[in-house]
């Protein structure tokens, strides 16, 4: 018998924290998140940007945080975050307070403080449930590592010197060298 048994938060826990606090409910524990750089919002808003053009007058969302993405476990329990940006294709799971299931393809831009918990966590739950195309962008390193977690989890590696395609919508590709963070 363990000598400590911690209590796992509910959506009722995190939801009781207020939208003023940035935070994301993984497999039962709260991760507070930090403001995000102006490098972050700038790499937010290039991507955003490209991403909306491309889509307008076509089925697929875009959403930047903070946009609600409410993951449903099969034992009742709910995992909330919000990614950078979500694109859901499937307009079903859109309802009035955000995501209700995987969106088609999750942009993470990672800050020095939470490399693991998108390296890591984040990347596990996507796959668990079932995002299709997910990007992790590190800033710093000026690095973009590209998952398609429904065929191949080799990961592959672009830089802001690239052009990259987008496997989840046909036709989209995101010149990084365009990006201005100046």
């Amino acid at each position: 018998m363990p000598l400590h048994e911690s209590k796992k938060a509910t959506l009722a826990d995190w939801e009781a924290l207020g939208e003023d606090v940035r935070a994301e409910l993984i497999d039962g524990e709260i991760y507070y998140l930090a403001p995000p750089s102006r490098k972050h919002q700038a790499i937010v808003s290039f991507l955003h940007t490209e991403i909306s053009v491309y889509l307008r007058g076509k089925t697929c969302k875009v959403y930047p945080a903070p946009f609600g993405v409410y993951l449903h476990n099969e034992d009742g329990t709910t995992d909330a975050v919000e990614p950078d940006i979500s694109v859901i294709c499937d307009r079903d799971k859109l309802s009035a307070r955000g995501c209700e299931g995987a969106p088609t393809w999750i942009i993470e831009i990672v800050s020095p403080g939470n490399m693991a918990h998108d390296y890591v966590t984040k990347l596990s739950l996507y796959l668990r449930y079932g995002v299709k195309e997910y990007w992790i962008v590190n800033p710093d390193r000026e690095a973009v590592t590209v998952y398609q977690l429904d065929n191949d989890l080799l990961p592959a590696a672009y830089t802001f010197r690239d052009t990259i395609k987008v496997h989840t919508l046909a036709g989209l590709s995101i010149d990084f060298t365009q990006l201005d963070l100046a």
